[in-house]
């Protein structure tokens, strides 16, 4: 689909009036009015794709962002630019939707040469968020997602440590993925061609772990009909992975030691001694310090599995993949979802952002996998997702001010935003805001913003 180089969409109840002025005062634009949602999709209906689109701003601004939505669930990505009455600026609800929703603003009445820089600006934009929109999400070379620092990290570890045979003990909280690492530990390593056995031992009742792990022979004890390979031993050539390890049994932490000491087994009801090749990852989301000190795991062992320690950040700690992990189960999923669905509400990714996620991962994707089939909207919403938006308060918009106070608000509120998209980086920050470096310093200098 070919999108238009020139075109804006201006969207408001005056819109038919502004539109005049504006194709007076912007030649090389084409403006396509709206005045409501309606109109609007009846001309996007068409072949009008616009990038960018100008939203004349009144006192009632609680059904904006609805329509803004609608419209973007249709065309895709867009930049929104505001139009609005300079008394509005000191409003609560006009400052907050222009923070949330708005590329920039513009006051009335209109300056043609602001106007058009601003528009210019974010042309380009809209340009390179389209450009990024069509780049699908895959998971790395370890079959993970994120870009976060922490995930950085444990990428890094995970590099380092994958051609060693020592045990590993990887902790993290229940959904964080830790048996995904442990999966990129054994695809990446020259035990790749084994099998990988994966053990949740506080799920095997604590009278069948022995035969589990080890196996047993025929007629070891009623019932034993057959001969059993153990999973220890089903791992040979390759990797058994232990999850959970803290809720193994006290009397069988002492077997499992052997093991490890001699890389031998014996199964339950023979005396003969089996040789195994194979590499231990534990997982645990327990503090197995503290089951020391209480007697419940046993501190040799510990010692035995704590050779190498990756540690998986929780979700909470890792807020910059949230969207990311969130677009990528949308793609994952996308032959589940309800066919009138075409992505998230911005309210939605505010209020994953803002959530807390004690079942991490796990629970973002059940959580975004459910409403991918619930939602009856365009685009997922906060209550889709069983998420309650009433906990998310922004205080910074409590106090009016002056003009000249709110315009300094939204002024850092925006830098700020930049800033975090670059990573604290501020010459690539005043590249992308169209400022040399020095000014960028001399108005974070001025906002009080830290550096």
């Amino acid at each position: 689909m070919k999108v238009s180089q020139r075109e804006v969409l201006l969207f408001g109840q005056q819109s038919a009036v502004l539109a005049e002025e504006l194709g007076r005062l912007l030649p090389g634009w084409r403006v396509v009015m709206a005045r409501n949602v309606a109109e609007a999709l009846t001309c996007l209906g068409h072949t009008i794709r616009p990038m960018i689109g100008l939203v004349h701003i009144g006192r009632l601004v609680t059904e904006l962002q609805d329509a803004l939505e609608d419209i973007c669930a249709v065309v895709g990505v867009m930049e929104w630019i505001a139009l609005v009455e300079r008394d509005l600026l000191g409003t609560v609800p006009v400052c907050k939707f222009i923070s949330d929703h708005c590329y920039d603003f513009h006051t009335l009445p209109l300056d043609a040469p602001r106007l058009a820089m601003t528009l210019g600006h974010a042309h380009g934009r809209a340009e390179l968020r389209i450009r990024n929109s069509y780049q699908h999400i895959h998971p790395n070379q370890f079959n993970m997602v994120g870009s976060s620092p922490a995930m950085q990290k444990l990428f890094a570890s995970i590099d380092k440590i994958r051609g060693s045979e020592a045990p590993v003990l990887v902790h993290g909280e229940s959904g964080t993925g830790k048996e995904l690492v442990a999966r990129a530990l054994h695809q990446n390593s020259h035990r790749a061609d084994g099998p990988f056995v994966a053990v949740n031992c506080g799920a095997i009742p604590a009278h069948l772990v022995q035969t589990e792990l080890f196996g047993h022979e025929k007629g070891a004890f009623t019932g034993a009909h057959q001969r059993k390979i153990g999973l220890i031993e089903a791992a040979d050539g390759g990797t058994i992975f232990l999850d959970e390890i803290g809720d193994l049994p006290h009397d069988m932490q002492v077997n499992l030691l052997r093991f490890l000491q001699e890389k031998i087994i014996e199964r339950v009801g023979s005396v003969q001694r089996i040789r195994v090749d194979v590499r231990v990852i534990a997982a645990t989301h327990v503090d197995l310090e503290r089951a020391i000190s209480e007697k419940r795991f046993r501190e040799d062992l510990y010692y035995r599995l704590n050779v190498l320690r990756l540690n998986v950040p929780p979700l909470r700690e890792r807020c910059e993949d949230i969207e990311l992990l969130a677009r990528w189960c949308f793609e994952e999923f996308s032959l589940e979802k309800s066919s009138k669905v075409y992505g998230f509400s911005n309210k939605a990714l505010q209020a994953m952002r803002a959530y807390s996620w004690p079942g991490n991962v796990r629970e973002l994707i059940n959580l975004v996998r459910s409403a991918m089939v619930m939602s009856e909207h365009r685009l997922i919403r906060p209550e889709d997702l069983g998420l309650a938006m009433t906990g998310i308060r922004d205080d910074r918009w409590i106090e009016v001010g002056t003009l000249d106070t709110v315009v300094g608000r939204m002024e850092r509120d925006y830098i700020q935003q930049v800033l975090e998209m670059n990573k604290k980086n501020v010459s690539a920050t005043a590249k992308q805001l169209g400022l040399s470096r020095s000014t960028l310093y001399r108005m974070m200098m001025k906002l009080k913003m830290n550096y």
